[in-house]
């Protein structure tokens, strides 16, 4: 397939088959998004593997609490906030691989002042971001599919107890992996008129 055909081609996959994916092929997605470009190659990207089942329910059960109380306080019916709740749950307990990408700023740059220093911290962002780019690509280059979530954002301190990681590692994102169930739908993308600007 030609390269940009295949950059095109990937699509967000949320139901897998279940069949486990083999660690020879988790080694070489994770060494792939580590491969990914970063501020000073400061690579602060920090992935967690969570393959058993016992670590993924403790994972779903940890972040069910918080994403409960976020709902209620939303004033959600109490209906829908435990379906959401429920699906939630659901995709992490039945999805065959699960990674937790985290970014540790312990080796980044520091400065005096807030407005550098935030900037800092945001090179820090963009460049996990970029390696989790490369990991969705990375799957899809094993024949896997995959979905980018960002539920670790809103639970940070849950995510990090549930798995035990360092105090440097921030959860930022949390990818779902697997064999994809069904063909995902094709969306479009906005024109390029409409995000280009051509000097």
């Amino acid at each position: 397939m030609d390269l940009h055909a295949f950059l095109r081609s990937r699509r967000s996959v949320r139901r897998f088959k279940p069949e486990a994916i083999p660690d020879p092929t988790v080694e070489r997605i994770i060494a792939t998004a580590a491969c990914a470009p970063s501020a000073h190659n400061r690579q602060p990207w920090r992935f967690c593997v969570v393959r058993s089942a016992e670590a993924k329910s403790r994972l779903a059960d940890a972040m069910a609490v918080d994403f409960r109380r976020d709902l209620v306080r939303d004033s959600l019916p109490v209906e829908d906030v435990e379906r959401r709740v429920e699906t939630s749950r659901s995709r992490i307990n039945t999805s065959p691989l699960v990674i937790v990408m985290c970014m540790d700023t312990s080796e980044m740059d520091v400065y005096p002042d807030v407005r550098r220093q935030d900037a800092e911290r945001i090179m820090a962002i963009q460049s996990t971001a970029a390696a989790g780019v490369q990991l969705l690509l990375a799957a899809e280059a094993e024949g896997l599919a995959g979905v980018w979530t960002c539920g670790p954002l809103f639970a940070p301190d849950a995510v990090r107890q549930a798995l035990g990681l360092e105090p440097a590692w921030e959860p930022q994102a949390m990818f779902f992996i697997g064999q994809a169930g069904k063909e995902p739908q094709i969306k479009d993308s906005k024109p390029l008129e409409t995000v280009v600007r051509w000097l």
